[in-house]
Protein backbone atom coordinates (compact mmCIF):
# COMPACT_ATOMS: atom_id res chain seq x y z
CA UNK A 1 0.00 0.00 0.00
CA UNK A 2 0.79 3.49 -0.70
CA UNK A 3 1.71 5.18 2.88
CA UNK A 4 1.74 9.48 3.51
CA UNK A 5 5.09 11.05 4.02
CA UNK A 6 6.54 10.13 7.23
CA UNK A 7 8.28 12.64 9.20
CA UNK A 8 12.33 12.42 9.19
CA UNK A 9 14.94 14.37 11.62
CA UNK A 10 16.77 16.68 10.09
CA UNK A 11 19.87 14.71 10.22
CA UNK A 12 18.36 11.71 8.08
CA UNK A 13 20.06 11.04 4.96
CA UNK A 14 18.56 11.75 1.76
CA UNK A 15 19.84 9.39 -1.07
CA UNK A 16 18.08 9.84 -4.53
CA UNK A 17 18.10 6.52 -6.43
CA UNK A 18 16.61 6.05 -10.12
CA UNK A 19 15.14 2.66 -11.37
CA UNK A 20 16.64 2.33 -15.08
CA UNK A 21 13.91 0.02 -16.31
CA UNK A 22 14.64 -0.41 -19.95
CA UNK A 23 14.75 -2.07 -22.96
CA UNK A 24 17.83 -3.83 -23.95
CA UNK A 25 18.81 -5.54 -27.59
CA UNK A 26 20.79 -8.86 -26.56
CA UNK A 27 24.29 -9.20 -27.95
CA UNK A 28 24.16 -5.10 -28.43
CA UNK A 29 27.29 -4.82 -25.97
CA UNK A 30 28.22 -1.32 -27.80
CA UNK A 31 24.34 0.06 -28.41
CA UNK A 32 23.63 -1.36 -25.05
CA UNK A 33 26.56 0.49 -23.69
CA UNK A 34 25.24 3.73 -25.26
CA UNK A 35 21.57 3.17 -23.86
CA UNK A 36 23.47 3.05 -19.91
CA UNK A 37 25.60 6.33 -20.94
CA UNK A 38 22.32 7.64 -22.18
CA UNK A 39 20.52 6.85 -19.11
CA UNK A 40 23.01 7.86 -16.55
CA UNK A 41 23.01 10.98 -18.22
CA UNK A 42 19.48 11.57 -18.11
CA UNK A 43 18.83 10.22 -14.45
CA UNK A 44 21.51 13.19 -13.61
CA UNK A 45 19.54 16.12 -15.54
CA UNK A 46 16.49 15.26 -14.99
CA UNK A 47 16.24 13.98 -11.57
CA UNK A 48 19.85 14.51 -9.56
CA UNK A 49 20.05 10.95 -8.95
CA UNK A 50 22.78 9.80 -6.54
CA UNK A 51 22.69 6.15 -7.60
CA UNK A 52 21.34 4.50 -11.25
CA UNK A 53 20.03 0.86 -10.99
CA UNK A 54 20.07 -0.97 -14.43
CA UNK A 55 18.89 -4.61 -15.08
CA UNK A 56 20.86 -8.04 -14.72
CA UNK A 57 22.97 -8.62 -17.47
CA UNK A 58 21.89 -5.37 -19.35
CA UNK A 59 25.47 -4.88 -20.89
CA UNK A 60 24.75 -7.89 -23.15
CA UNK A 61 20.71 -8.10 -22.97
CA UNK A 62 19.03 -11.44 -20.96
CA UNK A 63 19.02 -13.53 -22.55
CA UNK A 64 22.26 -14.21 -24.19
CA UNK A 65 22.32 -17.97 -24.41
CA UNK A 66 25.35 -19.19 -25.68
CA UNK A 67 26.81 -15.42 -27.03
CA UNK A 68 27.91 -15.97 -23.69
CA UNK A 69 30.29 -18.60 -25.33
CA UNK A 70 31.94 -16.70 -28.19
CA UNK A 71 35.54 -15.90 -27.88
CA UNK A 72 35.24 -12.24 -27.84
CA UNK A 73 33.11 -11.84 -25.41
CA UNK A 74 35.36 -11.04 -22.44
CA UNK A 75 37.36 -8.59 -24.88
CA UNK A 76 33.97 -6.70 -25.69
CA UNK A 77 32.56 -6.62 -22.47
CA UNK A 78 35.57 -5.28 -21.03
CA UNK A 79 35.73 -2.44 -24.03
CA UNK A 80 32.17 -1.20 -22.56
CA UNK A 81 33.38 -1.20 -19.19
CA UNK A 82 36.24 1.38 -20.49
CA UNK A 83 33.52 3.31 -22.75
CA UNK A 84 31.67 3.34 -19.00
CA UNK A 85 34.66 4.21 -17.14
CA UNK A 86 35.51 7.25 -19.23
CA UNK A 87 32.12 8.63 -20.06
CA UNK A 88 32.14 11.45 -17.37
CA UNK A 89 29.13 9.90 -15.72
CA UNK A 90 28.38 12.04 -12.13
CA UNK A 91 25.70 9.03 -10.17
CA UNK A 92 27.54 5.72 -9.23
CA UNK A 93 26.14 2.91 -11.93
CA UNK A 94 25.05 -0.61 -10.34
CA UNK A 95 25.17 -2.24 -14.04
CA UNK A 96 24.36 -6.06 -14.49
CA UNK A 97 27.44 -7.85 -16.71
CA UNK A 98 29.03 -11.06 -17.22
CA UNK A 99 32.55 -11.08 -16.23
CA UNK A 100 35.22 -13.68 -15.64
CA UNK A 101 37.17 -14.62 -13.05
CA UNK A 102 39.71 -16.99 -12.32
CA UNK A 103 38.71 -18.51 -15.50
CA UNK A 104 35.22 -18.79 -14.43
CA UNK A 105 32.57 -16.67 -15.68
CA UNK A 106 30.12 -14.70 -13.50
CA UNK A 107 26.52 -13.34 -13.87
CA UNK A 108 27.44 -9.97 -12.48
CA UNK A 109 26.67 -6.49 -10.59
CA UNK A 110 29.45 -3.98 -11.10
CA UNK A 111 29.50 -0.70 -9.32
CA UNK A 112 31.16 2.00 -11.30
CA UNK A 113 31.74 5.51 -9.13
CA UNK A 114 32.71 8.45 -11.41
CA UNK A 115 35.04 6.16 -13.59
CA UNK A 116 36.05 3.61 -11.24
CA UNK A 117 34.83 0.32 -10.87
CA UNK A 118 34.39 0.08 -6.56
CA UNK A 119 33.07 -3.54 -6.48
CA UNK A 120 31.70 -6.33 -8.12
CA UNK A 121 29.01 -9.17 -7.07
CA UNK A 122 28.76 -12.49 -8.50
CA UNK A 123 25.29 -13.86 -8.46
CA UNK A 124 24.94 -16.48 -6.08
CA UNK A 125 22.03 -18.80 -7.42
CA UNK A 126 22.22 -18.97 -11.39
CA UNK A 127 18.64 -20.26 -12.06
CA UNK A 128 18.27 -23.68 -14.01
CA UNK A 129 14.83 -24.51 -14.36
CA UNK A 130 11.90 -22.85 -16.73
CA UNK A 131 13.07 -21.00 -19.45
CA UNK A 132 16.66 -20.98 -17.17
CA UNK A 133 19.45 -22.42 -18.00
CA UNK A 134 22.04 -20.07 -16.26
CA UNK A 135 23.96 -23.24 -14.71
CA UNK A 136 25.38 -23.63 -18.27
CA UNK A 137 27.22 -20.56 -18.36
CA UNK A 138 27.77 -18.86 -15.18
CA UNK A 139 29.82 -20.12 -11.94
CA UNK A 140 28.27 -19.72 -8.76
CA UNK A 141 29.19 -16.49 -6.56
CA UNK A 142 30.28 -17.56 -2.72
CA UNK A 143 30.32 -13.93 -1.01
CA UNK A 144 28.16 -11.28 0.18
CA UNK A 145 28.77 -7.53 -1.10
CA UNK A 146 27.95 -4.28 0.57
CA UNK A 147 28.86 -1.18 -0.73
CA UNK A 148 28.76 2.49 0.89
CA UNK A 149 26.98 5.12 -1.67
CA UNK A 150 26.58 8.72 0.30
CA UNK A 151 27.74 7.07 3.94
CA UNK A 152 24.57 3.95 3.33
CA UNK A 153 25.84 0.55 3.30
CA UNK A 154 24.12 -0.75 0.45
CA UNK A 155 23.96 -4.38 -0.49
CA UNK A 156 23.35 -5.46 -3.72
CA UNK A 157 21.83 -9.18 -5.12
CA UNK A 158 20.72 -10.36 -8.69
CA UNK A 159 17.75 -11.67 -9.39
CA UNK A 160 17.22 -15.36 -8.46
CA UNK A 161 19.03 -14.46 -5.24
CA UNK A 162 15.71 -12.88 -3.46
CA UNK A 163 14.29 -16.00 -4.29
CA UNK A 164 16.54 -18.17 -2.07
CA UNK A 165 17.41 -18.07 1.46
CA UNK A 166 20.48 -16.22 2.01
CA UNK A 167 21.76 -13.71 0.01
CA UNK A 168 19.34 -10.99 1.50
CA UNK A 169 19.51 -12.31 5.06
CA UNK A 170 23.02 -12.00 4.64
CA UNK A 171 23.22 -8.76 3.47
CA UNK A 172 21.01 -7.56 6.40
CA UNK A 173 23.29 -9.22 9.10
CA UNK A 174 26.25 -7.43 7.50
CA UNK A 175 24.67 -3.81 8.17
CA UNK A 176 22.81 -2.85 5.34
CA UNK A 177 20.06 -0.53 5.16
CA UNK A 178 19.20 -1.22 1.69
CA UNK A 179 19.22 -3.70 -0.80
CA UNK A 180 19.20 -3.53 -4.29
CA UNK A 181 18.05 -6.24 -6.66
CA UNK A 182 19.10 -6.57 -10.63
CA UNK A 183 16.49 -8.33 -12.16
CA UNK A 184 15.63 -9.59 -15.82
CA UNK A 185 12.05 -11.49 -14.49
CA UNK A 186 10.02 -12.51 -17.43
CA UNK A 187 6.43 -11.87 -17.85
CA UNK A 188 3.97 -15.04 -16.73
CA UNK A 189 -0.46 -14.08 -15.87
CA UNK A 190 1.13 -14.77 -12.23
CA UNK A 191 4.59 -13.06 -11.77
CA UNK A 192 3.70 -9.89 -9.94
CA UNK A 193 1.66 -10.89 -7.34
CA UNK A 194 4.56 -13.73 -6.60
CA UNK A 195 7.03 -11.01 -6.56
CA UNK A 196 4.78 -8.62 -4.39
CA UNK A 197 4.23 -11.06 -1.86
CA UNK A 198 8.24 -12.23 -2.26
CA UNK A 199 9.40 -8.73 -1.67
CA UNK A 200 7.02 -8.28 1.05
CA UNK A 201 8.25 -11.15 3.27
CA UNK A 202 11.69 -10.71 2.67
CA UNK A 203 11.63 -6.70 3.20
CA UNK A 204 9.44 -7.43 6.52
CA UNK A 205 11.85 -10.28 7.65
CA UNK A 206 14.76 -8.72 7.42
CA UNK A 207 13.87 -5.25 8.37
CA UNK A 208 15.73 -3.90 4.66
CA UNK A 209 14.11 -1.44 1.86
CA UNK A 210 14.56 -3.38 -0.90
CA UNK A 211 14.66 -2.12 -4.66
CA UNK A 212 13.65 -4.44 -7.34
CA UNK A 213 14.78 -3.32 -10.70
CA UNK A 214 13.56 -5.12 -14.15
CA UNK A 215 13.73 -5.77 -17.12
CA UNK A 216 11.30 -4.58 -19.96
CA UNK A 217 10.57 -5.31 -23.46
CA UNK A 218 10.58 -9.12 -25.87
CA UNK A 219 13.32 -11.49 -26.53
CA UNK A 220 12.15 -14.51 -29.12
CA UNK A 221 9.63 -15.52 -26.52
CA UNK A 222 9.99 -14.38 -23.56
CA UNK A 223 8.79 -10.90 -22.62
CA UNK A 224 9.88 -8.84 -19.79
CA UNK A 225 7.59 -6.47 -17.95
CA UNK A 226 8.86 -4.14 -15.42
CA UNK A 227 7.05 -3.42 -13.11
CA UNK A 228 10.14 -2.50 -10.52
CA UNK A 229 9.39 -1.34 -7.23
CA UNK A 230 10.54 -0.37 -3.85
CA UNK A 231 9.36 -2.21 -0.43
CA UNK A 232 10.14 -0.58 2.96
CA UNK A 233 11.45 -2.41 6.06
CA UNK A 234 8.38 -2.92 7.41
CA UNK A 235 7.08 -4.63 3.90
CA UNK A 236 5.17 -2.27 2.57
CA UNK A 237 5.05 -1.19 -1.36
CA UNK A 238 5.76 2.40 -1.37
CA UNK A 239 6.70 2.74 -5.01
CA UNK A 240 5.93 0.71 -8.17
CA UNK A 241 6.77 1.55 -12.06
CA UNK A 242 4.01 0.82 -14.66
CA UNK A 243 4.57 -2.50 -16.34
CA UNK A 244 5.73 -2.80 -19.85
CA UNK A 245 6.85 0.81 -20.15
CA UNK A 246 10.68 2.30 -20.19
CA UNK A 247 11.81 4.84 -18.19
CA UNK A 248 13.35 6.29 -15.31
CA UNK A 249 11.90 5.77 -12.40
CA UNK A 250 13.02 7.89 -9.46
CA UNK A 251 12.95 6.66 -5.82
CA UNK A 252 13.69 9.42 -2.55
CA UNK A 253 15.14 7.50 0.56
CA UNK A 254 15.79 9.02 3.85
CA UNK A 255 17.86 6.75 5.96
CA UNK A 256 18.63 7.50 9.85
CA UNK A 257 17.90 4.01 11.46
CA UNK A 258 16.45 2.42 7.91
CA UNK A 259 16.23 3.82 4.43
CA UNK A 260 12.63 4.95 4.34
CA UNK A 261 11.14 5.73 0.76
CA UNK A 262 9.21 8.48 0.47
CA UNK A 263 5.72 6.78 -1.04
CA UNK A 264 4.53 7.51 -4.37
CA UNK A 265 1.15 7.04 -5.75
CA UNK A 266 0.77 3.08 -7.18
CA UNK A 267 -0.29 2.11 -10.81
CA UNK A 268 -3.75 0.54 -10.59
CA UNK A 269 -2.78 -3.17 -11.02
CA UNK A 270 -3.37 -4.98 -14.47
CA UNK A 271 -6.32 -6.79 -14.82
CA UNK A 272 -5.40 -10.99 -16.45
CA UNK A 273 -6.45 -9.77 -19.85
CA UNK A 274 -4.64 -6.33 -19.96
CA UNK A 275 -1.53 -7.86 -18.75
CA UNK A 276 -1.73 -10.88 -21.26
CA UNK A 277 -2.65 -8.37 -24.04
CA UNK A 278 0.34 -5.65 -23.14
CA UNK A 279 2.69 -8.53 -23.38
CA UNK A 280 1.53 -9.51 -27.04
CA UNK A 281 2.00 -6.27 -27.78
CA UNK A 282 5.21 -5.86 -26.20
CA UNK A 283 6.69 -9.38 -27.92
CA UNK A 284 5.37 -8.21 -31.26
CA UNK A 285 6.69 -5.31 -31.38
CA UNK A 286 10.28 -6.11 -30.16
CA UNK A 287 10.53 -8.72 -32.13
CA UNK A 288 9.58 -7.55 -35.53
CA UNK A 289 11.62 -4.05 -34.15
CA UNK A 290 14.88 -5.98 -33.42
CA UNK A 291 14.98 -8.70 -35.82
CA UNK A 292 14.34 -5.61 -38.85
CA UNK A 293 10.99 -6.51 -40.46
CA UNK A 294 9.34 -3.23 -42.15
CA UNK A 295 6.22 -4.51 -41.58
CA UNK A 296 4.19 -8.16 -40.91
CA UNK A 297 1.59 -10.16 -42.88
CA UNK A 298 -1.22 -12.69 -41.78
CA UNK A 299 -4.39 -14.39 -43.01
CA UNK A 300 -7.55 -13.30 -41.61
CA UNK A 301 -9.74 -15.81 -41.83
CA UNK A 302 -13.14 -14.21 -40.43
CA UNK A 303 -12.30 -16.22 -36.49
CA UNK A 304 -11.22 -14.64 -33.56
CA UNK A 305 -8.33 -16.11 -33.16
CA UNK A 306 -6.58 -14.25 -36.48
CA UNK A 307 -8.93 -11.12 -35.15
CA UNK A 308 -7.22 -11.17 -31.92
CA UNK A 309 -3.72 -11.34 -33.65
CA UNK A 310 -4.91 -8.37 -35.71
CA UNK A 311 -5.79 -6.31 -33.68
CA UNK A 312 -2.09 -7.16 -31.67
CA UNK A 313 -0.45 -6.17 -34.55
CA UNK A 314 -1.86 -2.95 -35.32
CA UNK A 315 -1.52 -2.05 -31.49
CA UNK A 316 2.13 -3.34 -31.93
CA UNK A 317 3.03 -1.63 -35.03
CA UNK A 318 0.44 0.76 -36.63
CA UNK A 319 -1.70 0.24 -38.67
CA UNK A 320 0.55 1.14 -41.90
CA UNK A 321 2.66 -1.77 -41.03
CA UNK A 322 0.49 -4.70 -40.86
CA UNK A 323 -1.20 -6.03 -43.90
CA UNK A 324 -4.33 -8.49 -43.52
CA UNK A 325 -5.39 -11.31 -46.19
CA UNK A 326 -8.47 -13.49 -47.02
CA UNK A 327 -8.26 -16.40 -48.71
CA UNK A 328 -11.62 -17.63 -49.46
CA UNK A 329 -12.48 -21.36 -50.57
CA UNK A 330 -15.70 -22.60 -51.69
CA UNK A 331 -16.38 -23.66 -47.56
CA UNK A 332 -15.67 -20.01 -46.65
CA UNK A 333 -18.84 -18.64 -45.37
CA UNK A 334 -20.09 -15.06 -46.41
CA UNK A 335 -20.09 -14.34 -42.55
CA UNK A 336 -16.24 -14.69 -42.55
CA UNK A 337 -15.91 -12.88 -45.64
CA UNK A 338 -18.17 -9.97 -44.12
CA UNK A 339 -16.48 -9.89 -40.61
CA UNK A 340 -12.70 -10.33 -42.13
CA UNK A 341 -13.47 -7.16 -44.12
CA UNK A 342 -14.99 -5.46 -41.08
CA UNK A 343 -11.73 -5.81 -38.88
CA UNK A 344 -9.82 -5.18 -41.25
CA UNK A 345 -11.68 -2.00 -42.20
CA UNK A 346 -11.88 -1.19 -38.44
CA UNK A 347 -8.31 -1.41 -37.73
CA UNK A 348 -7.60 0.63 -40.74
CA UNK A 349 -5.10 -1.98 -42.21
CA UNK A 350 -4.54 -2.98 -46.11
CA UNK A 351 -6.83 -5.77 -47.02
CA UNK A 352 -6.69 -8.29 -49.74
CA UNK A 353 -8.78 -11.24 -51.10
CA UNK A 354 -6.67 -13.89 -53.09
CA UNK A 355 -9.33 -16.54 -54.21
CA UNK A 356 -7.45 -20.22 -53.63
CA UNK A 357 -9.89 -22.15 -55.24
CA UNK A 358 -7.87 -22.00 -58.90
CA UNK A 359 -4.32 -22.97 -57.20
CA UNK A 360 -6.44 -26.17 -55.44
CA UNK A 361 -8.05 -27.63 -58.76
CA UNK A 362 -4.99 -27.27 -60.35
CA UNK A 363 -3.48 -29.06 -57.65
CA UNK A 364 -6.28 -32.02 -57.54
CA UNK A 365 -6.16 -32.37 -61.30
CA UNK A 366 -2.71 -33.48 -60.93
CA UNK A 367 -3.03 -35.17 -58.52
CA UNK A 368 -6.15 -37.11 -59.62
CA UNK A 369 -4.06 -40.26 -60.99
CA UNK A 370 -2.31 -40.94 -57.71
CA UNK A 371 -5.30 -39.83 -55.59
CA UNK A 372 -8.02 -42.10 -58.03
CA UNK A 373 -9.79 -44.65 -55.58
CA UNK A 374 -9.42 -42.97 -52.40
CA UNK A 375 -12.03 -40.42 -50.50
CA UNK A 376 -11.40 -37.41 -49.41
CA UNK A 377 -10.22 -37.01 -45.67
CA UNK A 378 -7.76 -34.41 -44.29
CA UNK A 379 -5.45 -34.38 -46.90
CA UNK A 380 -7.63 -31.77 -49.30
CA UNK A 381 -8.25 -29.54 -46.00
CA UNK A 382 -4.43 -29.67 -45.51
CA UNK A 383 -4.11 -28.91 -49.01
CA UNK A 384 -6.23 -25.67 -48.93
CA UNK A 385 -4.18 -24.83 -45.43
CA UNK A 386 -0.67 -25.46 -47.36
CA UNK A 387 -1.87 -23.30 -50.41
CA UNK A 388 -2.58 -20.23 -47.59
CA UNK A 389 0.91 -20.74 -46.48
CA UNK A 390 2.47 -20.54 -50.07
CA UNK A 391 1.07 -17.07 -50.58
CA UNK A 392 1.54 -15.50 -47.67
CA UNK A 393 5.12 -17.25 -47.79
CA UNK A 394 5.40 -15.42 -51.01
CA UNK A 395 4.23 -11.93 -49.90
CA UNK A 396 6.68 -12.35 -47.20
CA UNK A 397 9.37 -12.92 -49.42
CA UNK A 398 8.50 -9.95 -51.64
CA UNK A 399 8.05 -7.84 -49.39
CA UNK A 400 9.79 -7.96 -46.51
CA UNK A 401 7.13 -8.57 -44.04
CA UNK A 402 6.78 -10.93 -41.40
CA UNK A 403 4.31 -14.10 -41.70
CA UNK A 404 2.61 -13.85 -38.38
CA UNK A 405 0.82 -17.11 -37.81
CA UNK A 406 -2.53 -17.21 -35.72
CA UNK A 407 -2.74 -20.91 -33.96
CA UNK A 408 -3.41 -20.74 -30.13
CA UNK A 409 -2.12 -22.70 -27.74
CA UNK A 410 -5.05 -25.34 -27.28
CA UNK A 411 -4.55 -25.79 -31.11
CA UNK A 412 -0.95 -26.48 -30.47
CA UNK A 413 -1.18 -28.95 -27.53
CA UNK A 414 -3.34 -31.02 -29.69
CA UNK A 415 -1.76 -30.39 -33.53
CA UNK A 416 -5.07 -28.86 -34.38
CA UNK A 417 -3.21 -27.29 -37.17
CA UNK A 418 -1.05 -27.93 -40.91
CA UNK A 419 2.09 -28.21 -41.06
CA UNK A 420 3.31 -26.05 -43.76
CA UNK A 421 -0.20 -24.71 -43.84
CA UNK A 422 -1.60 -22.83 -40.85
CA UNK A 423 1.71 -22.93 -39.21
CA UNK A 424 3.89 -21.15 -42.07
CA UNK A 425 5.68 -18.11 -40.97
CA UNK A 426 7.67 -16.38 -38.34
CA UNK A 427 6.18 -15.34 -35.86
CA UNK A 428 3.22 -17.05 -33.76
CA UNK A 429 1.24 -14.65 -31.55
CA UNK A 430 -1.40 -16.42 -29.54
CA UNK A 431 1.06 -19.73 -29.28
CA UNK A 432 0.53 -19.62 -25.62
CA UNK A 433 -2.73 -18.64 -25.14
CA UNK A 434 -5.20 -21.25 -24.52
CA UNK A 435 -8.45 -20.53 -26.62
CA UNK A 436 -10.63 -19.77 -23.82
CA UNK A 437 -8.19 -16.91 -23.03
CA UNK A 438 -8.29 -16.09 -26.97
CA UNK A 439 -12.13 -15.09 -26.29
CA UNK A 440 -11.59 -12.91 -23.15
CA UNK A 441 -8.74 -11.04 -24.63
CA UNK A 442 -11.50 -10.25 -27.92
CA UNK A 443 -13.94 -8.77 -25.47
CA UNK A 444 -10.56 -7.11 -23.33
CA UNK A 445 -9.60 -5.27 -26.84
CA UNK A 446 -13.36 -4.08 -27.58
CA UNK A 447 -13.54 -2.34 -24.23
CA UNK A 448 -10.53 -0.30 -25.58
CA UNK A 449 -11.94 0.16 -29.14
CA UNK A 450 -14.35 -2.27 -30.84
CA UNK A 451 -12.96 -3.77 -33.89
CA UNK A 452 -14.04 -7.21 -33.23
CA UNK A 453 -17.51 -7.97 -34.37
CA UNK A 454 -19.88 -10.33 -31.90
CA UNK A 455 -20.75 -12.52 -33.89
CA UNK A 456 -16.68 -13.41 -34.83
CA UNK A 457 -16.67 -13.77 -30.86
CA UNK A 458 -19.63 -15.56 -30.06
CA UNK A 459 -20.06 -18.00 -33.23
CA UNK A 460 -18.73 -21.85 -33.15
CA UNK A 461 -15.23 -21.74 -33.83
CA UNK A 462 -14.16 -23.54 -37.45
CA UNK A 463 -11.72 -23.89 -39.64
CA UNK A 464 -13.75 -23.75 -42.42
CA UNK A 465 -12.07 -27.01 -44.49
CA UNK A 466 -15.42 -28.70 -44.91
CA UNK A 467 -18.89 -28.20 -45.35
CA UNK A 468 -20.23 -27.04 -42.01
CA UNK A 469 -16.90 -27.80 -39.95
CA UNK A 470 -16.83 -26.66 -36.10
CA UNK A 471 -13.75 -27.26 -33.88
CA UNK A 472 -15.86 -29.24 -31.13
CA UNK A 473 -15.95 -31.68 -33.92
CA UNK A 474 -12.82 -32.92 -33.72
CA UNK A 475 -12.14 -32.16 -29.74
CA UNK A 476 -13.89 -31.46 -26.42
CA UNK A 477 -15.68 -28.42 -25.89
CA UNK A 478 -12.67 -25.81 -25.13
CA UNK A 479 -13.53 -25.03 -21.95
CA UNK A 480 -13.21 -29.11 -21.21
CA UNK A 481 -9.90 -28.90 -23.43
CA UNK A 482 -8.32 -26.36 -21.71
CA UNK A 483 -8.90 -27.68 -18.52
CA UNK A 484 -7.10 -30.76 -18.89
CA UNK A 485 -4.32 -28.78 -21.06
CA UNK A 486 -3.42 -26.96 -18.08
CA UNK A 487 -3.65 -29.69 -15.71
CA UNK A 488 -1.22 -31.94 -17.87
CA UNK A 489 1.23 -29.67 -19.91
CA UNK A 490 1.44 -26.74 -17.17
CA UNK A 491 1.36 -28.67 -13.79
CA UNK A 492 2.24 -32.29 -14.50
CA UNK A 493 -0.57 -34.43 -14.06
CA UNK A 494 -1.27 -37.76 -15.02
CA UNK A 495 -4.03 -38.99 -16.81
CA UNK A 496 -5.21 -40.81 -13.20
CA UNK A 497 -5.07 -37.70 -11.74
CA UNK A 498 -6.78 -35.72 -14.67
CA UNK A 499 -9.33 -38.33 -14.52
CA UNK A 500 -9.78 -38.16 -10.43
CA UNK A 501 -10.61 -34.42 -10.78
CA UNK A 502 -13.74 -35.25 -12.47
CA UNK A 503 -13.76 -35.03 -16.04
CA UNK A 504 -14.15 -38.05 -18.73
CA UNK A 505 -11.65 -40.64 -18.92
CA UNK A 506 -12.80 -40.57 -22.68
CA UNK A 507 -11.63 -37.00 -23.33
CA UNK A 508 -8.77 -37.29 -21.10
CA UNK A 509 -7.00 -40.39 -22.96
CA UNK A 510 -7.60 -38.89 -26.31
CA UNK A 511 -6.58 -35.26 -24.94
CA UNK A 512 -2.97 -36.86 -24.06
CA UNK A 513 -2.79 -38.82 -26.85
CA UNK A 514 -3.16 -35.98 -28.89
CA UNK A 515 -0.70 -33.99 -26.60
CA UNK A 516 2.20 -36.99 -26.92
CA UNK A 517 1.77 -37.23 -30.73
CA UNK A 518 2.16 -34.01 -32.20
CA UNK A 519 5.68 -32.73 -30.70
CA UNK A 520 6.88 -33.45 -33.96
CA UNK A 521 4.76 -30.54 -35.41
CA UNK A 522 5.47 -28.26 -32.36
CA UNK A 523 9.22 -28.85 -32.92
CA UNK A 524 8.74 -27.31 -36.34
CA UNK A 525 6.35 -24.32 -35.21
CA UNK A 526 7.39 -20.66 -35.42
CA UNK A 527 8.08 -19.31 -31.56
CA UNK A 528 5.67 -17.37 -30.40
CA UNK A 529 4.86 -14.93 -26.88
CA UNK A 530 4.92 -17.00 -23.41
CA UNK A 531 2.42 -15.83 -20.51
CA UNK A 532 1.96 -18.98 -18.57
CA UNK A 533 4.28 -20.58 -16.66
CA UNK A 534 5.49 -23.64 -19.00
CA UNK A 535 4.63 -22.67 -22.65
CA UNK A 536 5.37 -24.75 -25.86
CA UNK A 537 9.37 -23.72 -26.23
CA UNK A 538 12.32 -23.92 -23.83
CA UNK A 539 9.56 -24.74 -21.01
CA UNK A 540 9.22 -28.06 -22.25
CA UNK A 541 11.11 -30.01 -23.88
CA UNK A 542 9.68 -33.69 -24.90
CA UNK A 543 10.98 -36.35 -26.65
CA UNK A 544 9.69 -36.90 -30.19
CA UNK A 545 10.84 -40.56 -30.59
CA UNK A 546 10.17 -42.17 -27.36
CA UNK A 547 8.41 -45.02 -25.77
CA UNK A 548 6.67 -43.26 -22.63
CA UNK A 549 2.98 -44.46 -21.94
CA UNK A 550 0.55 -41.90 -20.23
CA UNK A 551 -1.28 -43.07 -17.19
CA UNK A 552 0.08 -42.99 -14.38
Amino acid sequence: MSGSRPAFPASAQRLKVVMAQLDFLVGDIPGNTDKVIEAAHRAWRDHQADVVVFPELCLTGYPPEDLLLRPSLDLRVQEALERLQGAGLEPTLIIGVPLRDGGLLYNAAVVLERGVITGRYFKRFPPNYQVFDEKRYFAEGRDTFLTTIRGIPVGITVCEDIWKDGPVEDCAAAGARLLLNLNASPYDTDKQARRKALLERKSRENAISIVYVNLVGGQDELVFDGGSMVYDHSGALRVEAPQFREGLYPVEFLCEHHCQPISQPLPEPLSLEAGVYQALVTGVRDYVNKNGFRSVVLGLSGGIDSAVTLAVAVDALGKERVRAVMMPFRYTSSMSLEDAEAEARALGVQYDVFSIEPMYDAFMATLAEPFQGTTPDTTEENLQARLRGVLLMSLSNKFGSLVLTTGNKSEMAVGYSTLYGDMAGGFDVLKDVPKTLVFRLARYRNTLSPVIPERVITRPPSAELAPGQKDEDSLPSYDILDRILNLYVERDFSAEAIIAEGFERKDVERVIRLVDVNEYKRRQAPIGVRITERGFGKDRRYPITNGWKSGK
